[in-house]
């Protein structure tokens, strides 16, 4: 199994059997190395609705014919444009084909903001733990610090997690390197940094200090072999 980072919170997971993304904002993230109109999945995990997360979901998911899987009214939501989707909340897990997904509760905000500027409300946000073939990826989401990461480390064996380090709209570098503790993954990739200026940090930093695993600060289109 392959897994893949591409900017922003943009992960790929890819099986001998399916293509997987998570939060796919390619369009208007300068660094990402995706294209939406040829990027190809079988599947589109979401952790909330925020338009730097949810992305190009409608455009990728409607050529590829792909499964939306989000939290219940963001899934309704898309469900509403036509999508392919499957609601879930926080706590909830389900065994798929191309694995199981458990939803995690995360401490941020989920709205959409359409093109005319209307907001809409799409429900919690969340964390994402996707199991396939005995591999664990924590896909934790946009949150601040908060105790119960330490229950979700000692509750399941994590190989690889996605931690934001931001700042500002997310936890920052220092409160990461706790979370990244209290997780307990094998390796621990820093995500949700550079896209914007507010956000900018130094990954490379982050990855050397972290005690518990192996910080990997991976570039632009890099993979690891799960």
């Amino acid at each position: 199994m392959k897994v893949s980072y591409h900017g922003h919170s943009v992960v790929g997971v890819e099986t001998d059997s399916h293509k997987i993304l998570i939060d796919p904002f390619i369009n208007g993230n300068e660094a990402c190395d995706l294209d939406p109109g040829t990027v190809e999945t079988d599947v589109i995990l979401l952790t909330h609705g925020h338009n730097d997360h949810v992305g190009d979901t409608e455009e990728i998911a409607k050529r590829n014919d792909a499964l939306v899987v989000a939290p219940n009214e963001l899934a309704n939501y898309l469900g509403g444009k036509g999508l392919n989707t499957h609601p879930m909340h926080i706590g909830g897990a389900r065994e798929f084909d191309f694995g199981k997904v458990k939803f995690t509760q995360a401490f941020h905000g989920s709205s959409y903001t359409e093109e005319d500027g209307t907001i809409i409300y799409t429900g919690m946000p969340g964390g994402i733990l996707l199991t396939i073939d005995g591999k664990t990826i924590y896909h934790v989401g946009d949150t601040g610090l908060f105790s119960d990461l330490k229950l979700i480390g000692e509750m399941n064996d994590i190989d690889i997690a996605f931690v934001p380090i931001g700042d500002n709209f997310t936890m920052g570098p220092e409160d990461a390197l706790i979370a990244a503790d209290w997780i307990n993954a094998k390796t621990v990739v820093p995500v949700h940094y550079n896209t914007f200026p507010v956000i900018k940090q130094d990954a490379d930093d982050f990855a050397s200090k972290v005690k518990t695993g192996k910080g990997l600060a991976m570039k632009i289109g890099d993979s690891a072999e799960l």
